[in-house]
C-alpha cells in the first residue's frame, strides 16, 4: 500500500527537495539564527575591534573606527533630522565607505536605508521619493542640488536635508582612471564630515531591531513598469548573508572585494551583510573599472567576490589580465543575469579559475540558488548553464500555466517560499498580492529542475518569442550565439512582425580587433539552430546597453525596436536607421542578413 506521503512526493517532484542529495552532510541543513545583522555587527566590534572593515583604496578602516562613526551619524539622524524608527534614508551613492556608515546609522535608530542607483536623473528620483517619502537624503558632493529638485518634484517637507558625501574622502590615492573631479560641496546642502563633529557624546542610538522589521528598501530596477519598494526585513537579509557564506564554504575574516554596487541586493547582502557574518573586510573601489579592478584584486588579495557576468566578460577582455589577478580568490560568483557557459570556459581557459553560479532577486533578499562545486552542469537540451541548488531552508517549485508542478525536465516558472522572501512591495498591496501567492513567490523565471536537482534558467517570462507560432526562448540563441570566435556581448529580442508575429534579432559586440561578417554569424546560427530560431537581422553594436548592475538591458533594445516603428522586420527589409536609435545604437553597423 502506497503512503500519502509518498504519493504526494510522486505527484509532486518537488517536495522532497532532492538537491539535497547533492549536498554533503550538513549542508543542507539552515544555520540557527539567534541575532540581527545590527547584533551581529556589535558582535564583531567587540571581539574584534582593530580588524579591517573597509578598506577603500590605498587606506584601510577598522570595525571599531565604522561603529564610532556610524553612531556619530545615528546621533545626527536621531537628534538633529528627527528620524525615528521605520523613517527612510535614502542612500544614493556608488561604493564609497559611507554607504556602509550611513546604513549602520539608519539601524541604530530604526531606520531603513533606502539605496539608489547614483545615475538616476531627476525624473527617476522624483518617483522613488515620492513613493518612499525619505526623511533624509545622502548622495555625492555635486548632486545635492539634483536632489533638492527632486525633493520638490516629489513633494516632500521644505527643507528635508541632503547630507553630501565627497568619493575622495578616506582615501588618498585619487586614481583618475575612476575618481571624479573634485567637486565642492552643493549650496543647500550638508557635508557629511561637518554632520560628524561634535556628535559623540554621551547619548549614542541603541535600537535593536526585531527579526521582521524592515531592514532595507531596495526598489526593483523597473523593466516591467514603474520600480517597485522590495521590503527586506532583517531575518531576510542575515539569513541569506549566513547561508551565502555557509553553502559557499567563506573564511571567517576573509577579505570580499565589491565587484557588484552596493545599491543593488548582491553588493549589499553578498557583500555588506556578508562582511559582517563573517566578520570580514569590504573592499571599495568606489565604480567599476577593469584596470582598476584588476589593480585591487593584487594589491588587497581578496579571498571572495560576486558580481555580473558582463564584469567578468569586461575583465576577461582587458588586455593585462592574467592568472595571478584571480590566484587569492577562494570563491568567484556571477549571478543576476544569465551565464553563458562559453564565458565560463574561456576564463578557466585564460586564468584558470572558475567561475560559480547563482540566481536571485531583489524579493529573496539575494540569493535563492547557488553551485556548490566549481564543475556546473549544462543543460542538454536547452544548452543553459545550471544556476546553482536552492539554498538550505526553501521550497522551490516549477509550476506550469495552470499553476501545477511541472514534471522533472519540463520547462515553467520558478516559485520559491521560505524565510528569505520579502514582507512585501512597499505601498503596493495589490502587487504584493500578485507577486506572492499563499506564501510563494512568483520568480517570473521559466526554468527546469534536472532529475538530480540542478535548477537551469531557461529564461524571463516576459522575453519569450512567439515566432511562427513557435516559443522561442532567446537564452538558447543567445548561448549559441557566444560560441563564435570573438563574440563578447549579445541579446536577442522579438520584433514585432506583421506575417510572424513576432520575429528574431540579435544584438551582438565583438572583441577589440575582431572582424566579422554578419554572414558568417548567421550562417553559424543556422548549422546549430532550428530555422524558425535564426536571427532574421544582427545588429552590431560597440557595446550593449546594461544597467548600473551589468545586466543586459533586452527592454531597452526591445523599445529601440518600437520606436523604428517597422512593420515588419526581417532579411527582406533593411534595418532601422540610425536616427531611430538610442545613442548606443546609432553608432551601430546595421547590416542585413541573407535570406
Amino acid at each position: 500500500m502506497t503512503t500519502p506521503s509518498r504519493t504526494a512526493a510522486r505527484e509532486n517532484p518537488y517536495a522532497s527537495k532532492p538537491w539535497e542529495q547533492l549536498y554533503r552532510p550538513g549542508e543542507s541543513t539552515l544555520p540557527p539564527l539567534n541575532e540581527d545583522l545590527l547584533t551581529a555587527f556589535r558582535r564583531v566590534v567587540r571581539e574584534t575591534p582593530d580588524d579591517p572593515a573597509i578598506v577603500y583604496f590605498d587606506c584601510s578602516y577598522s570595525y571599531g573606527w565604522l561603529d564610532v562613526r556610524s553612531s556619530a551619524f545615528a546621533a545626527w539622524l536621531e537628534e538633529q533630522a528627527r528620524v525615528s524608527r521605520g523613517d527612510r534614508v535614502a542612500v544614493v551613492l556608488q561604493n564609497v565607505p559611507d554607504f556602509v556608515v550611513v546604513s549602520l546609522a539608519a539601524w541604530k535608530v530604526g531606520a531603513v536605508p533606502m539605496p539608489v542607483n547614483p545615475m538616476y536623473k531627476m525624473r527617476e528620483l522624483g518617483h522613488l521619493f515620492a513613493d518612499a517619502e525619505p526623511r533624509v537624503v545622502v548622495c555625492h558632493a555635486g548632486s545635492g542640488a539634483m536632489m533638492c529638485d527632486a525633493i520638490a518634484t516629489a513633494g516632500l517637507p521644505e527643507g528635508t536635508p541632503v547630507v553630501t558625501v565627497r568619493p575622495q574622502a578616506h582615501q588618498r590615492r585619487n586614481d583618475t582612471r575612476v575618481m571624479p573631479a573634485e567637486i565642492p560641496t552643493d549650496a543647500g546642502c550638508i557635508d557629511i564630515s561637518g554632520v560628524l563633529q561634535g556628535t559623540e557624546g554621551p547619548h549614542l542610538p541603541c535600537h535593536t531591531p526585531a527579526l521582521g522589521d524592515t531592514a532595507l528598501l531596495l526598489y526593483t530596477s523597473g523593466t516591467t513598469g514603474l520600480p517597485k519598494g522590495a521590503q527586506l526585513s532583517h531575518e531576510n537579509l542575515i539569513i541569506n548573508a549566513r547561508l551565502a557564506s555557509h553553502v559557499l564554504g567563506l573564511r571567517a575574516r576573509g577579505r570580499i572585494f565589491a565587484l557588484a554596487p552596493l545599491f543593488h541586493i548582491t553588493g549589499f547582502d553578498l557583500h555588506v551583510c556578508t562582511a559582517i557574518v563573517t566578520g570580514s573586510a569590504v573592499i571599495l573601489a568606489y565604480r567599476f573599472e577593469p584596470n582598476v579592478v584588476l589593480d585591487a584584486l593584487l594589491e588587497h588579495q581578496p579571498t571572495f567576490t560576486v558580481g555580473a557576468i558582463t564584469a567578468y566578460i569586461a575583465l576577461l577582455g582587458t588586455a593585462g589580465a592574467s592568472a595571478r589577478h584571480f590566484a587569492s580568490l577562494d570563491r568567484m560568483v556571477s549571478g543576476g543575469a544569465p551565464i553563458p557557459p562559453m564565458v565560463i570556459e574561456r576564463f578557466q581557459q585564460r586564468f584558470g579559475r572558475s567561475i560559480r553560479s547563482g540566481y536571485g532577486m531583489t524579493e529573496m533578499a539575494g540569493a535563492s540558488h547557488l553551485s556548490i562545486t566549481d564543475s556546473i552542469p549544462v543543460h542538454t537540451e536547452t544548452g543553459a548553464l545550471a544556476v546553482g541548488l536552492p539554498v538550505p531552508g526553501l521550497e522551490v517549485e516549477i509550476r506550469t500555466e495552470d499553476d501545477q508542478p511541472a514534471p522533472v525536465g519540463e520547462p515553467g516558472e520558478i516559485v520559491m517560499r521560505g524565510p528569505i522572501v520579502m514582507n512585501g512591495y512597499w505601498r503596493n498591496p495589490e502587487a504584493t498580492a500578485e507577486a506572492i501567492r499563499d506564501g510563494w513567490l512568483r520568480s517570473g523565471d521559466v526554468g527546469i529542475m534536472d532529475a538530480s536537482g540542478w535548477f537551469y534558467i531557461v529564461d524571463r517570462k516576459k522575453d519569450m518569442i512567439s515566432a511562427s507560432g513557435f516559443k522561442v526562448w532567446p537564452r538558447e540563441i543567445e548561448d549559441v550565439i557566444y560560441q563564435f570566435p570573438g563574440v563578447r556581448e549579445v541579446a536577442v529580442v522579438g520584433a514585432p512582425d506583421g506575417y510572424r508575429g513576432e520575429t528574431v534579432v540579435a544584438y551582438v559586440s565583438f572583441s577589440p580587433g575582431k572582424d566579422v561578417r554578419t554572414e558568417d554569424l548567421i550562417a553559424y546560427c543556422r548549422e546549430h539552430l532550428a530555422n524558425f530560431k535564426v536571427p532574421r537581422r544582427i545588429d552590431m553594436l560597440p557595446d550593449l546597453p546594461k544597467t548600473a548592475t551589468g545586466k543586459i538591458m533586452r527592454a531597452e533594445l526591445r523599445r529601440q525596436l518600437r520606436e523604428a516603428a517597422t512593420p515588419r522586420v526581417d532579411a527582406e527589409r533593411p534595418s532601422p536607421t540610425g536616427a531611430n536609435l538610442s545613442d548606443c545604437s546609432r553608432r551601430a553597423l546595421s547590416r542585413r542578413p541573407p535570406t
